[in-house]
């Protein structure tokens, strides 16, 4: 499967600018994370890897987007699944309301998430671990998870692969292993 980190955020600009916490819930793309977005569509389309028919999307709205752009491009379905949220540090990492979520992306399934589904305060490695090991348990029992791209985040993806992604970088990767 493909494993992409969301497109730069409002919240990405601010945090690497001053390493602070800007207070951003749950903050949207960038122009620039837009263009990632895009860039990212471009590369699943290219090379000799299985076709991408199936995106998988974690909850938050710089993720959505960034599928919704992938989507698009790629004329494939995205599903919603909270195991793929980013590890709950910062206020970036309080999520937003399934009601709102479906108003923005009608056409997605949100009824399977809890109005809650993000983590109360900061998540432990332990918690986030174990989370991860989960969706590649999940993943390893589906047939088709070399059709299937994965729009994440920094820290998910670094904990199951052991390594950080920038905005807009992808990476392949075997759950069976």
């Amino acid at each position: 499967m493909i494993l992409a980190r969301h497109g730069q955020s409002q919240f990405n600009v601010h945090f690497g600018a001053t390493r602070t916490d800007p207070g951003i819930v749950d903050p949207i793309l960038t122009e620039l994370g837009r263009a990632q977005a895009l860039a990212i569509a471009d590369a699943l389309m290219a090379g000799d890897r299985p076709r991408v028919k199936r995106l998988i999307a974690s909850p938050y709205r710089r993720a959505l987007e960034t599928a919704e752009i992938v989507a698009t491009r790629l004329d494939v379905p995205v599903s919603v699944e909270p195991l793929v949220r980013e590890r709950a540090a910062f206020t970036c990492d309080i999520g937003s309301d399934p009601a709102e979520l479906a108003r923005r992306w009608p056409h997605l399934a949100f009824d399977h998430i809890g109005n809650r589904w993000w983590g109360a305060g900061e998540e432990s490695e332990t918690d986030l671990a174990a989370r991860c090991r989960a969706f590649r348990a999940a993943m390893a029992a589906r047939e088709d998870w070399r059709e299937v791209a994965v729009v994440s985040h920094w820290g998910f993806i670094r904990a199951l692969t052991g390594q950080p992604l920038p905005n807009g970088a992808w990476i392949a990767f075997d759950p069976t292993l």
